[in-house]
């Protein structure tokens, strides 16, 4: 009698034991999840219009933001978003990124430096302003920088509109610095993390 209580007592627990519980066809390991769920994953996936590059970009995309965010809070940079907000725009554009790598980092020192001028020796107005974008298009042209007069357009926008504390010059040099290092944190993540094309896969 107790050697069958012992065998129903241990039942319940041998097939955890080998990897399947009683009664199941499929294991129930912890840490290696079994091939059938899996296959029931990729099935629900599917049906919600999910696929492997999909899932690999938002994962990909997610890291890097956080990676920007944690570095520019490290560098205690005032307005640290802009690190996280340029990595985002680099590794979701449509865009080649070393193409829109240079021209955000070309067109925000272009637009850092002619905002730290006009903030430095003029007070701000819509004239001044509409002063300021016209110079950035024209550097921009002068230059052959292309693409990057957009940026430099939206950083001497921010720093010119937006109230800051401290000197004109110290607000352009921390933008200048929260969008490169974002801009640093995307072109090595498109480098080690390659994601596949939307064809490939599935």
């Amino acid at each position: 009698m107790a050697h069958i209580k012992a065998e129903q007592l241990a039942a319940p627990f041998r097939g955890l034991r080998e990897g399947q519980a009683p009664g199941d066809s499929a294991p129930k390991t912890l840490f290696y999840p079994p091939g059938y769920n899996v296959r029931r994953m990729t099935v629900w996936a599917d049906r919600l219009g999910l696929d492997r590059t999909t899932v690999m970009q938002s994962l990909r995309v997610a890291v890097a933001s956080v990676c920007s965010m944690l570095l520019a809070r490290s560098l205690k940079l005032p307005e640290f978003y802009w690190a996280p907000i340029s990595t985002i725009v680099i590794l979701l554009s449509t865009v080649n990124p070393l193409t829109l790598a240079w021209q955000r980092f070309v067109g925000t020192a272009v637009g850092a430096i002619v905002a730290a001028v006009i903030a430095s020796f003029f007070q701000t107005s819509w004239l001044i302003y509409g002063v300021g974008i016209f110079v950035c298009g024209i550097l921009s042209a002068i230059l052959r920088l292309g693409g990057a007069y957009r940026f430099a357009a939206i950083t001497l926008s921010i720093v010119v509109l937006i109230a800051h504390q401290r000197g004109p010059w110290i607000v352009a040099t921390h933008r200048f610095v929260e969008v490169s290092l974002g801009i640093a944190v995307a072109l090595l993540v498109t480098l080690v993390w390659r994601v596949p094309q939307a064809g490939a896969s599935r």
